[in-house]
């Protein structure tokens, strides 16, 4: 069981995503936008962050830039989530540091697999 962080502005998203990762025994807590979001980072540990990239208040990339800045927190896997799938533009969140790009609309056979390989990596890098 991993505890994770999930990022999305669209509700009905929000709740799938919850409800994907939590039947797969996940611990899961939700933030609306990135500054609700930072505020739970500060506040707790997490396994892994799957992020929206686009936001009201605090977009994606944005969050991702101001909880890389608390050097004195561990930064778990931050995976985006969008629905920008223009060529670049995967490329474009990996160099701004997010770990790993999830396409909208997101699968639902596939998704919580995708996001346990990002954990799983960094269980390996780790050991």
């Amino acid at each position: 069981m991993a505890r994770v962080l999930v990022v999305e502005d669209h509700e009905v998203n929000l709740e799938l995503m919850r409800y994907l990762l939590t039947s797969f025994g996940h611990d899961v807590v939700t933030a609306p936008d990135g500054e609700v979001a930072v505020r739970a980072f500060d506040r707790e540990p997490f396994d892994l962050i799957v992020c929206d990239v686009h936001m009201p208040k605090m977009d994606g990339l944005q969050f991702l830039a101001a909880i890389r800045s608390r050097a004195q927190i561990a930064i778990p896997p931050v995976v985006a989530v969008t629905a920008s799938a223009m060529v670049g533009d995967r490329e474009q969140l990996l160099k701004a540091g997010f770990n790993g790009y999830v396409s909208k609309p997101i699968e639902p056979t596939t998704f919580v697999q995708q996001l346990e390989a990002f954990m799983n990596e960094r269980r390996t890098a780790e050991q």
